[in-house]
């Protein structure tokens, strides 16, 4: 681990590693798809909505994760700057991107171009989070198992940064495998990513202490991505079945 004074600094530098990658290559996928086009018109307000609607989905997922910080940085900026959660991203870009489409008349999917993309920002967002340690506060509970790591505080711990590190290789492999077959069902890869990571995080996050527990003890997290899962995987089973694709 990395000493806690540079703990911040080495975090908000991966993220940004994350977001730049991330979006480098996301711009070298489109340039290698002959139909795809550079940015213009519609499709870059669909690109802003993805951007807004994740910054704010980031935002508010976080805190709805630690409403007791809410209430004491309510009135400083630490409300705007400090926190990310990832499943406030994605959750808060789709739905930049479906209400962007509807104000741009977009009407063809969009979302599978963002798959493999946010799966490489993931990973090395994750590199960050490990390396921040306890500043980061995305580490697991006490365990002892093998490969439990002590972050600084004298304490083995589940590294449930690497899992998801490990969760992303194993789904990016996956879905890799599956693009060629699913490419004339648009759409739908998206589809597997995003319920894939909330069933992800729904499990994983019992691995780590919750900051505020709501009903169940569950986290603010978890209660997210049940409630997404639940209004989203009616979507998914409808484009499994064969029939049209509601969203992204």
């Amino acid at each position: 681990m990395i000493p806690v004074e540079y703990a911040a600094a080495v975090h908000g530098f991966f993220e940004m590693l994350a977001l730049g990658v991330g979006t480098a290559f996301y711009r070298y996928l489109r340039r290698r798809d002959a139909s795809a086009s550079v940015l213009h018109g519609p499709e870059f307000a669909v690109a802003a909505g993805c951007i807004f609607g994740a910054a704010l989905g980031n935002k508010a997922v976080f805190w709805i994760e630690m409403p007791h910080l809410l209430a004491q940085y309510w009135n400083t900026p630490t409300v705007w700057l400090g926190g990310q959660s990832m499943v406030g991203g994605l959750l808060g870009g789709l739905i930049g991107v479906e209400i962007a489409k509807k104000m741009a008349g977009v009407q063809r999917s969009t979302g599978d171009a963002f798959v493999f993309p946010i799966l490489l920002g993931l990973i090395i967002g994750r590199i960050g989070c490990f390396l921040a340690g306890l500043a980061d506060g995305t580490f697991g509970n006490p365990s002892d198992l093998p490969w439990a790591i002590d972050f600084g505080d004298g304490i083995p711990r589940h590294p449930t940064q690497l899992y998801e590190i490990l969760f992303a290789g194993g789904l990016w492999f996956v879905l890799q495998r599956l693009q060629s077959p699913l490419a004339n069902r648009p759409g739908l890869l998206f589809k597997l990513l995003l319920v894939a990571y909330l069933l992800w995080r729904l499990a994983v996050d019992a691995l780590k202490p919750v900051p505020f527990a709501y009903p169940l003890g569950w986290s603010g997290i978890q209660w997210v991505c049940l409630l997404a899962l639940l209004a989203y995987l009616p979507a998914l089973w409808r484009q499994c079945r064969g029939g049209t694709p509601v969203v992204v």
